[in-house]
């Protein structure tokens, strides 16, 4: 499939990921998006050689939506410090099990522990040895007879900080096995996305903000789309 591009310029370019796509490379081999959005460059401008393309951040590779890739390395420089300083508003959509009633909106604030053996975060109401304060606020948005759409705001950047926060709430999200869902996507995908991000322009210095279309093939995002409250 064609890039997916929302945004871009001479200093950055802003991509929709598909969710199971990776970012970057690793073991498995399969081709990363930061490749993929090179290629696309390279050709599209004609340009010889290497092509720059720095990752100021990351999305699990289940994950779809948003991600921000910089042309050079100046807007490269302050972009990871930007992301560093959580002076970038971040908001996702996800879809969780309906395991249990929630507020219509609250706050979340935990203590997680990365277990790098696992690749898996683990909560605790209490601050233990290694753990990090992770906190997020919420809201539902829509909802079915077996599922939450929630509008979700990290203020911090954990490991997993969301799938394991709405997981410890009691309601896992849609496909996430890992962190308790019943079941998984065909796909390998979960029903997270990256929805909108909204900062200054690392160079330009102007306000932006961007929107990611949910996976257009999914009757269930396609359905909280055009049903949810703003």
């Amino acid at each position: 499939m064609p890039l997916d591009i929302l945004y871009q310029d001479n200093h950055l370019i802003v991509v929709n990921k598909l969710a199971t796509q990776l970012v970057q490379a690793d073991k498995t081999g399969d081709d990363p998006l930061l490749e993929e959005v090179r290629a696309y460059l390279k050709d599209a401008f004609d340009k010889p050689g290497n092509v720059f393309v720095g990752l100021p951040h990351r999305l699990d590779r289940p994950v779809s939506g948003i991600v921000v890739l910089a042309r050079t390395s100046k807007s490269l420089a302050r972009l990871c410090e930007m992301f560093q300083e959580k002076t970038i508003q971040k908001t996702y959509w996800a879809v969780v099990e309906k395991k249990k009633e929630i507020h219509t909106e609250a706050t979340l604030k935990d203590f997680l522990t990365k277990n790098e053996k696992l690749n898996k975060s683990f909560v605790s109401k209490t601050e233990q040895k290694n753990s990090k304060l992770a906190e997020l606020s919420y809201k539902i948005v829509c909802q079915t007879d077996r599922y939450y759409c929630l509008e979700v705001l990290p203020k911090t950047g954990r490991h997993h900080q969301i799938r394991v926060q709405l997981a410890n709430m009691g309601t896992p999200i849609k496909g996430d096995l890992k962190y308790g869902a019943k079941r998984s996507n065909p796909d390998g995908s979960i029903h997270l996305h990256a929805r909108k991000i909204a900062f200054i322009h690392p160079v330009k210095k102007e306000y932006i903000e961007i929107e990611a279309p949910v996976p257009s093939s999914d009757t269930l995002w396609k359905y909280f789309t055009e049903n949810a409250k703003p």
